[in-house]
């Protein structure tokens, strides 16, 4: 068993078909055939179901698969430390964040990081928590702005900001004039919501399940500006952070009642190698994301 064998047995699984495989490693389709077949032999196990659509893992092939992706992922860390320490640094930073971050908050940082370290490429990653865990999991991401909670024992998190999810209503709504809306007189209305994965959805969710509700969603999306707008002319009424709501017209945050308070976080993966460049970025978000909240205020 070799590392280049486990790449492309890897390769061959997530592109689930060895010409698609092929393509992407630049690796003639009879020398993959070769090399699983030689790997085969040598573990005594089929890993492969070949068919005319692809390739599929059997039970074993998918035992197998997790530990290749995590050895790959080891040897990826090693060498990246390595050349640290002959003084060489990561060119690259990649980060997921969720929409309501990203759009708000995250691009005075990045360029105020970019200014201080050009010559750093930085990757962002619009999606939700449950997805930004699982590419951090599957070390496609450095770095992952997530909700901190439920946080997997595989990741390390640092704590950014503590914000409270409002209720977002039209200021001709009928709840606009309230001080505090309870989850009942939420779910009785309907919502504009982010789609499932996303920590402003997981709550909601959570909601559902701890108060038995049936949410009445008329409108699932990710992108803000629809979600600001549907608002505004009073079709539906979503959640937003107080952060997020503060500093959009048109719109009208209330508090849940009980209030309902979300921490944030940066988190990594504890097996994984945080390059020089990661680590830069991490505590110089520390630093700079209250000034930008408070910017944004």
């Amino acid at each position: 068993m070799n590392t280049k064998a486990l790449k492309y047995f890897v390769t061959i699984a997530e592109m689930k078909s060895f010409s698609r495989a092929s393509e992407v490693l630049h690796v003639a389709q009879s020398a993959l055939s070769v090399s699983m077949k030689n790997l085969e032999l040598s573990i005594g196990l089929t890993l492969l179901r070949r068919h005319d659509k692809g390739a599929q893992l059997t039970d074993e092939g998918g035992r197998l698969y997790k530990h290749a992706k995590e050895i790959l992922q080891k040897l990826d860390d090693a060498e990246l430390e390595m050349q640290e320490l002959k003084g060489l640094i990561k060119g690259e930073v990649r980060l997921g964040v969720p929409s309501m971050m990203g759009s708000y908050f995250f691009p005075d940082i990045l360029m105020a990081f970019k200014q201080q370290y050009p010559d750093l490429k930085l990757t962002i990653i619009d999606a939700g928590t449950q997805s930004i865990r699982k590419m951090l999991l599957d070390g496609e991401l450095d770095l992952g702005v997530i909700l901190n909670e439920n946080v997997p024992d595989s990741l390390a998190i640092e704590p950014l900001v503590e914000d409270e999810m409002l209720v977002v209503v039209s200021p001709e709504h009928e709840f606009a004039t309230k001080r505090s809306i309870s989850i009942t007189e939420f779910f009785s209305q309907e919502l504009i919501m982010f789609k499932k994965g996303y920590f402003h959805r997981e709550m909601v969710d959570k909601l559902c399940i701890e108060h038995g509700f049936e949410p009445n969603i008329s409108i699932e999306t990710n992108l803000i500006p629809m979600i600001l707008k549907v608002v505004q002319k009073d079709f539906a009424i979503g959640a937003l952070l107080k952060l997020v709501t503060e500093q959009e017209k048109g719109v009208v945050g209330i508090s849940f009642d009980p209030p309902i308070t979300l921490k944030i976080g940066m988190a990594w993966r504890k097996t994984g190698y945080l390059s020089v460049a990661d680590k830069a970025f991490m505590e110089f978000t520390k630093q700079a994301l209250p000034a930008a909240i408070g910017r944004e205020k």
